[in-house]
């Protein structure tokens, strides 16, 4: 059971809710706060601790041989907020490389470390409604989540055909994690949709961690056509 970013949000909830016995690993800069939950540092903005990252896949897997496992990439980043053009360079590189870059390449790594076992065996994306909505001063962001779920969509087929891995992308919808807060501090210049998520803050309308996570989960062990893109709000 990997995480990607499970060291807060909603990765941290999903890692609390794995709803079946599991060595559960995260993967991030910082490691969780529990301690029940193991921990390889790799920063996925450098490209450079990915192969590290897939050697550790290769070694959990052939260690513990399991008949469940998942991957769930949910490491994400919305910094730099602002339109393409106006905010930091190296931040915005960042971005598009966490985002889109670093779940096809890991997502990969896993079906690479699982082929050819037999078991049950699913590959998640969390991904976003901006995948497929335009958010001015989230170029990057929106434009990271839809390469994921035309990763999903392509992977998902070929799995179909060859593999057997279930492989999918699911939406939480709108959750009280830190990138709320960051949205909220934004100016309209830079996001011009700011006042929409103050609303739904103070509203109550912002979906609870533990809850999206519970959600997700039920979702994923339900069992996803491989290539599908849900949003659990629909479910």
């Amino acid at each position: 059971m990997v995480i990607t970013g499970a060291s807060s949000g909603i990765g941290l909830a999903l890692a609390r809710a794995v709803p079946f016995p599991a060595v559960v690993v995260d993967i991030s800069r910082s490691g969780p706060p529990d301690d029940h939950i193991e921990h390889v540092k790799a920063d996925l903005s450098d490209p450079s601790s990915w192969g590290r990252v897939r050697t550790e896949m290769a070694r959990l897997v052939a260690e513990h041989d399991p008949e469940r496992a998942v991957f769930i990439h949910a490491a994400g980043t919305l910094t730099p907020i602002g339109f393409a053009g106006e905010v930091d360079f190296d931040a915005y590189a960042a971005n598009v490389t966490v985002n889109s870059a670093s779940g096809q390449v890991l997502g990969n790594a896993f079906l690479e470390a699982v082929h050819g076992r037999t078991g049950t065996f699913d590959v998640v994306m969390i991904t976003s409604g901006a995948a497929s909505s335009v958010y001015p001063g989230w170029s990057s962001y929106g434009a990271g989540k839809a390469a994921l779920d035309q990763w999903v969509r392509n992977v998902g087929s070929e799995q179909r055909e060859r593999g057997g891995v279930r492989v999918s992308a699911i939406a939480p919808g709108v959750v009280a994690t830190r990138m709320q807060s960051q949205i909220r501090e934004k100016t309209e210049r830079d996001f011009p949709n700011v006042e929409r998520f103050h609303e739904l803050h103070d509203e109550g309308r912002l979906a609870d961690p533990d809850d999206a996570a519970r959600k997700i989960w039920d979702t994923i062990e339900e069992g996803i056509d491989s290539g599908a893109v849900t949003d659990i709000r629909n479910r």
